[in-house]
């Protein structure tokens, strides 16, 4: 049978899915490198993991964040493009708070941007949701820590407005 069954793995696509969010974040990852040490010496808040536990996280999530948009992408309908679109929004809002938070060293102006991008990730999700159940599910940990970020970033900032 030629045709391929409605719920056969479509290899390439799956890749090229997953490859875009570990991009992202493998380009933050070595354009943030230097400014790891900075990061080290800023008080913390109260819950702040250890160092080593970000790319650990940041890793699943991104996998995630990639099963999520191909299995948006591979569905056939009118609302395909526009969760999409609102995908690859969150995406570039997230690489830019990182470049914001670490390299800038600008914590209030990343907590709001965090902010921002909280929201476009809200949307994305539901937008996910609307196209399919899963990939919307599996939004859910990257929008629950986002918002952890946020306490994260706004403890940084009010922690550490003497350095700013």
């Amino acid at each position: 049978m030629s045709k391929q069954s409605h719920s056969s793995i479509q290899w390439k696509p799956l890749l090229a899915n997953l490859f875009i969010p570990l991009a992202v974040g493998g380009l933050s990852a070595y354009l943030t490198a230097d400014s790891m040490d900075t990061y080290k010496d800023l008080n913390q808040p109260p819950l702040a993991p250890p160092g080593w536990v970000f790319p650990i996280v940041w890793s699943i999530l991104y996998l995630l964040m990639g099963i999520a948009s191909y299995l948006v992408w591979v569905r056939d309908s009118t609302g395909r493009n526009g969760a999409l679109m609102w995908y690859g929004i969150q995406l570039a809002c997230n690489f830019l708070w990182t470049l914001i938070f670490f390299n800038m060293g600008q914590y209030a102006l990343a907590f709001f941007w965090l902010l921002i991008l909280w929201v476009l990730i809200l949307i994305t999700t539901i937008r996910f949701f609307k196209e399919a159940s899963a990939a919307g599910w599996l939004m859910i940990p990257y929008a629950l820590w986002v918002a952890f970020a946020g306490y994260l970033n706004l403890g940084v900032w009010l922690l550490n407005r003497a350095v700013e």
